[in-house]
């Protein structure tokens, strides 16, 4: 096996966190990627930006998340949104997002049981219906739309209101707690200064507000998703009331900003290469794997974070127990040892083994709403649409784990 030098011509991981990168990072993702593939930031630190090296780190069990009793999520300078939810002994409780085997094991098998893709198909036509409100909204406006603004953001944030039965008085404040609680996904060293705080106050009032509507499902269920979770248990084991919460507050994020960036990211890629937006019209079939080419050309999802739960090894460069491992998604679904060509756009790549989703047991459960809530949206965007074009600059968040637009101007011709 060739040696690797993980420390030559390193990088700066402030690099990442330029704002001059919002707009591409990519250039940036394949320094890295060539010049120190398996980079030691220091020694309880890594970045890794090869496909293979990050999917493997996804699907090798040496590596999780931090257990409860971690020293970061326990002490004074453990992060305020991990004091929110605790248990009896004080210990923060947290979505299976973010546990190991068995606790995930666990806690995902009764998840999955009310959370099904029977569910989520059922929904469809619902979507259509909330899809088009919002389009006849855009059509009738004078100018210029935002589509971040005016459909792609208050569409996800109505689905999953409606998935957990959220009344519509309430969805403003679903979208405002939606955006803070992402920061979640974000490590700690690497939050803009005040966000944490803003994530905790994000985390008390939704978690606060789920449990008067948990009691309500309790007393009178409905046929959503939140009386479905209330409800589910096998051989005697449910999910407590702070895992009722952890779980809603992750299908939050999951349920939101991820589809938001997932549909922001791909109508920009499309309108930047007019080719393969006339190829999907012309090609409609090609809807289901265009959606998964748009979310490896540019994932919403840029970084995952693992932690090493034992020593262990990636690529032949030892990891010691204890170290945190940052994977560049977006870096490793541009790999061209993994992709041909991996900076074109092509609606008609197969197949295809992005790691926008992630990879292994911690695989994205909600990965099947946000394909099918952008595929509604690309295919309505199509049809009702035929003229779309950029009318503006576009303005990305500033967010470095998930990978968005603020601003999406466009003329619908």
């Amino acid at each position: 096996m060739t040696r690797i030098d993980t420390t030559a011509t390193l990088p700066s991981l402030q690099d990442l966190l330029d704002p001059r990168h919002q707009a591409d990072p990519y250039p940036l993702y394949a320094r890295w990627r060539t010049r120190t593939p398996v980079a030691r930031i220091d020694d309880q630190l890594m970045v890794l930006s090869r496909y293979e090296d990050c999917a493997a780190v996804l699907r090798d069990g040496r590596f999780g998340h931090a257990e409860a009793d971690d020293p970061r999520f326990t002490g004074e300078r453990a992060r305020p949104a991990s004091k929110v939810l605790v248990d009896d002994n004080g210990r923060p409780v947290r979505g299976f997002l973010s546990l190991n085997p068995p606790d995930h094991t666990r806690m995902r098998g009764l998840v999955s049981q009310a959370f099904t893709r029977r569910r989520v198909d059922r929904l469809a036509p619902r979507i259509e219906e909330l899809a088009a409100e919002l389009f006849t909204g855009l059509e009738s406006a004078e100018g210029p739309v935002d589509l971040i603004e005016d459909l792609a953001s208050p569409l996800p944030v109505a689905v999953i209101s409606e998935l957990l039965g959220v009344p519509t008085a309430d969805r403003h404040r679903m979208l405002k707690w939606s955006h803070a609680v992402a920061r979640a996904l974000v490590p700690d060293f690497l939050l803009p200064p005040g966000a944490a705080e803003e994530e905790a106050q994000a985390w008390r009032e939704f978690t606060d507000y789920l449990r008067e509507l948990a009691a309500e499902r309790r007393r009178v269920p409905g046929d959503d998703l939140l009386s479905a979770l209330v409800a589910v248990h096998d051989d005697g084991d449910a999910l407590s009331e702070n895992e009722l919460l952890a779980t809603c507050t992750l299908l939050l994020i999951a349920g939101h900003e991820t589809t938001v960036n997932l549909i922001g990211n791909g109508t920009l890629a499309l309108l930047r290469h007019p080719d393969q937006l006339a190829r999907l019209r012309s090609e409609p079939d090609l809807i289901e794997p265009g959606v998964e080419e748009l979310l490896r050309y540019d994932s919403p999802v840029q970084l995952i974070a693992r932690f090493a739960l034992q020593d262990a090894e990636v690529a032949g460069v030892p990891v010691a127990h204890g170290t945190t491992l940052l994977l560049l998604a977006g870096a490793a679904n541009r790999d061209p040892a993994a992709f041909d060509h991996p900076d074109r756009l092509d609606v008609g790549r197969t197949p295809l083994r992005h790691l926008s989703f992630g990879h292994g047991i911690h695989f994205c459960l909600g990965a099947p709403l946000a394909r099918l809530e952008t595929q509604i949206v690309l295919r309505m965007l199509l049809r009702r649409a035929p003229d779309v074009q950029l009318a503006g600059e576009p303005r990305w968040k500033d967010h470095i784990t998930l990978r968005g637009l603020s601003r999406l101007p466009l003329s619908l011709g």
